[in-house]
């Protein structure tokens, strides 16, 4: 394997019994400095994908890495500790340190704002303070690869933007490589540069955000409420695939950008432009199939 590749998948099938509940018809190469999003519904294949990396379920194909599974560092969807304790012992039991002699375990629960948490035993801690305790577990191994499931599953919106504002910045210049499995497109707004798109078992497409918007969306994309006023006045218009709540214009050129957005200002109303949006690339890529 070529230095900068940390992980090489190709040709792998998983069968639970005689259901086919992931296929891998192409190679997925997951590469130093990347940060990749794991998106698709339920049943998608999510959880087996990860699986599959962790070596947690039987497969025919190739898996490939020179990293070592202590290597690679895993945040499941449910973690639990002992109640009988403090967290900060439960901490420096695990991590087998002391807070007080390690600068960047300080240094991480500073960031995270965890100092008022140590005292509690874990099940007094919130939803939120228990994701940012396994969070902080998690970052102290300091690995090559870090998986993260479903990070923020069951956290209001305010923490929810919180704790991943917080884990983008602290990644940012970083040269950590990430699988983050989400099903709320914004966070992986912010951490991810690349996606890995599934739809039932099998793989849509994998690639740069960017290109991968280009792809399935166009050079940028007009997304407005659904209303039927809105419906009617650009009935003669290209549609891109959307929630039903939402209308998606492509935009192919400057020009068509310019028409869309005076006709939206002459009838005064709001819309956002995208280049980037993560569920416009999971919608179109889902309705075409996929290509590589």
């Amino acid at each position: 394997m070529e230095n900068d590749i940390l992980l090489s998948i190709e040709n792998l099938t998983v069968c639970y019994g005689k259901d086919v509940a992931l296929q891998v018809e192409f190679p997925i190469l997951i590469e130093e400095g990347d940060r990749v999003g794991i998106i698709g519904s339920n049943g998608a294949g999510k959880s087996t994908f990860i699986k599959s990396i962790l070596g947690l379920v039987n497969y025919q194909g190739s898996i490939r890495t020179r990293l070592t599974m202590e290597q690679i560092a895993t945040h499941m969807q449910s973690n639990e500790y002992t109640d009988s304790m403090a967290t900060k012992y439960i901490m420096e039991a695990i991590l087998r340190t002391r807070i007080s002699r390690n600068q960047k375990l300080q240094e991480l629960i500073q960031y995270f704002e965890f100092e008022d948490c140590l005292r509690k035993k874990y099940s007094k801690l919130s939803g939120g303070q228990k994701q940012r305790f396994t969070i902080i577990m998690v970052m102290m191994q300091d690995a090559p690869l870090t998986i993260y499931d479903e990070v923020t599953s069951g956290l209001d919106f305010e923490t929810r933007q919180k704790l991943v504002e917080k884990m983008a910045s602290w990644y940012q210049d970083r040269d950590s490589s990430l699988c983050i499995v989400s099903h709320y497109y914004e966070e992986l707004e912010q951490l991810a540069n690349k996606l890995l798109i599934l739809d039932k078992g099998r793989v849509i497409d994998y690639g740069k955000k960017e290109e991968l918007f280009r792809k399935y969306c166009g050079r940028a994309v007009i997304i407005l409420n659904h209303s039927k006023e809105k419906e009617a006045l650009f009935q003669s218009f290209k549609k891109l695939a959307s929630p039903a709540h939402l209308i998606a214009l492509p935009c192919e050129t400057e020009e068509k950008e310019r028409e869309l957005i005076s006709l939206l200002l002459a009838h005064n109303m709001d819309y956002t432009r995208s280049t980037t949006d993560i569920e416009m690339i999971y919608s179109n890529a889902k309705k075409c199939g996929g290509q590589q």
